[in-house]
């Protein structure tokens, strides 16, 4: 390609994205003249700046019920059992199916010489499986599909809640910035890994590293120390569900409350150059999410004595890949 062709691709480029620039400004203010915004709690007043452009675009931590079983409000106890689909619900399936659809449509008609989507969807595929296997190594194998499908369900679950209408009418919004949805994924991931625990060492291996009794046999010092350090990680393991839930829920929330404010003090530039920022967050919690989940499954098949056996072989001739000497 010559000089001059590509200073002009690179000149079209720039042309293509001021246009696209011009053009959200325009509409931003066109739907601040046509659709302004207004006091939820009452349309008919005069709504005022800044605090009711502000809390007319946000929407708070509980999601709109748009489906309840039964008349009446929403319960007001602190737990209830209240069945009921809420907006995040709406969004969560339809991103299902979107992206259910989106896989079968790229892998149909699988081929040795795959075509353009085929090709598309197994380079993913193997980024996110070579990202993972550098992590975990070799014994990350078996989960890297449900490690993949972790990251992609929750990556286009974040990436939702930027694209309008989502967040913009009540029916829908972003399944992970409802901490219901967060703490259902968090609770998939957590039995995950507690099955994967005991089926790969037993029911007693696998309690054994909380409750290491055989350790009394090195001294009643060792024992005690041990169990207390095995207590102590029973605890951490039901604080894991929840360190998955409220990480990813207070990043997503977070930034859709960031993006609601700018929207509504400032016109579109500087919104979309946040939108531009959330991509990249949103990108990254959904690869903390899948990591954690592979990392603690990890945890969880491995015995405290394969550590110990790992860190004495460190040291040892053979485990360097060297023969031992000859006697």
């Amino acid at each position: 390609m010559s000089d001059t062709q590509a200073a002009s691709k690179g000149m079209s480029q720039k042309t293509y994205i001021l246009l696209l620039l011009a053009l959200v400004v325009i509409v931003d203010v066109a739907a601040f003249f046509f659709a302004p915004p207004f006091d939820k709690e009452d349309p008919a007043a005069e709504c005022a700046f800044p605090v009711c452009f502000i809390s007319g675009n946000l929407e708070f931590p509980a999601p709109h019920v748009v489906w309840r079983a039964g008349e009446g409000a929403a319960p007001a106890d602190l737990i209830t059992f209240d069945v009921s689909i809420t907006s995040t619900i709406v969004t969560m399936w339809i991103v299902s199916v979107l992206v259910i659809v989106l896989l079968l449509a790229m892998t149909r008609g699988r081929a040795m010489i795959p075509g353009k989507a085929q090709n598309a969807i197994e380079h993913v595929y193997e980024m996110i499986e070579g990202f993972g296997m550098s992590l975990g190594g070799p014994a990350a194998k078996p989960y890297m599909p449900l490690f993949a499908a972790f990251f992609l369900y929750i990556l286009f679950s974040n990436w939702s809640g930027l694209i309008p209408p989502v967040g913009k009418i009540e029916e829908l919004r972003a399944p992970t910035s409802d901490v219901n949805i967060t703490v259902g994924l968090a609770l998939v991931a957590f039995v995950f890994f507690e099955i994967q625990g005991f089926s790969k060492l037993g029911f007693s291996g696998y309690l054994s590293k909380f409750f290491p009794f055989g350790e009394f046999r090195k001294g009643f010092g060792a024992g005690v120390i041990a169990l207390f350090v095995g207590l102590v990680e029973l605890l951490l393991e039901f604080v894991k569900p929840v360190t998955l839930s409220m990480r990813l829920f207070g990043n997503i929330y977070g930034g859709e409350v960031a993006l609601g404010v700018m929207t509504a003090l400032t016109l579109a530039i500087v919104p979309m150059a946040l939108i531009a920022l959330e991509l990249m967050l949103n990108l990254v919690q959904a690869l903390i999410f899948s990591t954690l989940m592979l990392m603690f499954t990890l945890a969880a098949i491995e015995h405290h004595g394969d550590e110990e056996h790992h860190e004495g072989g460190a040291h040892h001739p053979e485990s360097a890949g060297h023969p031992a000497p000859a006697h």
